[in-house]
């Protein structure tokens, strides 16, 4: 029982201090797949919304995406961590993400107690997209040209969890696959979020000698990533981190989402649970 009162002793301060900031959660990786911690990230959710956060949950859904092509024939195809989205493709990533994954979230939230509203990037004005520029040809996927982050408040102010499932649309009704990680990176920037948490399904930023790295400074990320310490999908994670951060949210975290009550404990503890990357001027302390 003292342990149980140490820990929350321990979360007064931080409790008190992000107490009505925008934390934007990313979520995506083994926290998705397996129920037990699904159930555990949603509990999270609910709770800082309870002790006065506003949590905004982005997800994506690559592998139910992937399960579900496969059963109409199709192979998913990769490049520097980017789905390759042709028009069959497309539809069946908007089916998955808004009309199943987004739902089971928003369930998982009301049974804890919390009062979340499901919506994607092409719900009221949300997300402006725009087709991704790349060297090579990824169908359609996107990127966000513009944010109109009022439906988001009035969400917040009305005591709902906002849960975006990261599609988007453009000018011309063309709708698109925004990677979840580039998706919340431009929502936390124009919420002025004070938190960006990227959930994944590996300790955090590995090095060479797969050894967790705790803390990178933004201004080293494009050297990570020019001598390959950075790899795979953790290439749009870093981007976006380091872009957020450019744009003001004052820290991002990516961390381990395998480990039960991944988001308290990165929150509300003093120490984390994967990496954290940060300006120099917000250095601070782990979890400021």
């Amino acid at each position: 029982m003292k342990l149980h009162a140490e820990a929350l002793i321990e979360a007064l301060p931080y409790i008190k201090d992000f107490a009505g900031s925008i934390i934007v959660i990313k979520y995506g990786g083994a926290a998705m797949v397996e129920q037990h911690l699904k159930e555990k990230v949603m509990q999270d959710v609910a709770l800082l919304k309870y002790v006065g956060m506003h949590p905004v949950i982005i997800h994506g859904g690559g592998k139910e995406i992937t399960r579900w092509l496969e059963k109409v024939g199709k192979k998913a195809k990769f490049i520097d961590g980017l789905r390759v989205t042709d028009a069959e493709t497309i539809e069946i990533a908007e089916m998955v993400l808004v009309g199943k994954v987004s739902k089971e979230l928003v369930y998982l939230i009301s049974k804890y107690g919390g009062h979340a509203v499901s919506l994607s990037g092409k719900d009221g004005g949300l997300v402006t997209a725009k087709k991704i520029k790349s060297k090579t040809d990824l169908g359609f996927v996107g990127d966000i040209a513009s944010v109109n982050t009022k439906v988001i408040h009035h969400l917040i102010e009305d005591g709902y969890i906002p849960v975006i499932s990261s599609i988007g649309v453009d000018k011309k009704g063309q709708t698109f696959n925004i990677n979840a990680d580039h998706f919340a990176s431009a929502l936390a920037s124009s919420l002025k979020a004070r938190k960006l948490i990227l959930l994944t399904d590996v300790p955090g930023v590995l090095d060479k000698n797969k050894k967790l790295i705790q803390k990178i400074k933004v201004s080293e990320v494009n050297m990570l990533t020019r001598n390959k310490t950075i790899q795979g999908g953790m290439i749009p994670k870093l981007q976006s981190a380091a872009k957020a951060l450019r744009k003001g949210v004052r820290a991002v975290h990516i961390i381990d989402g395998r480990v039960e009550h991944c988001v308290l404990l990165e929150l509300l503890t003093n120490h984390g649970v994967g990496t954290m990357i940060y300006e120099v001027k917000n250095k601070g302390k782990k979890n400021k």
